[in-house]
């Protein structure tokens, strides 16, 4: 499922037209990427946090010609699942 298809779906359950909702889900995506950008973390309550961690930098080696190259240290977006969310998976 792609954007467009979540903005469908939505809208479909919710009853706003897809202008609104398409408004709504960009919205959505926007709030928890700049929250995240911040350093804090989003919890919606049976579905998930959303939250950053730190990777160190370090050293990999190029696949092709096996030299050493340094991978910087970076911020990476996580996920974890809530029960909710858990259960109606499985």
């Amino acid at each position: 499922m792609n954007k467009q298809d979540l903005v469908d779906q939505v809208s479909e359950h919710s009853g706003l037209n897809k202008a609104d909702t398409g408004k709504a889900v960009n919205a959505l995506v926007d709030t928890i990427s700049g929250v995240l950008a911040k350093g804090e973390e989003v919890r919606l309550v049976g579905f998930g946090t959303f939250s950053t961690s730190k990777r160190k930098a370090s050293t990999g080696r190029n696949p092709r010609t096996g030299e050493p190259i340094k991978i910087p240290a970076s911020t990476q977006a996580r996920f974890k699942a809530g029960k909710g969310l858990k259960d109606a998976v499985n």
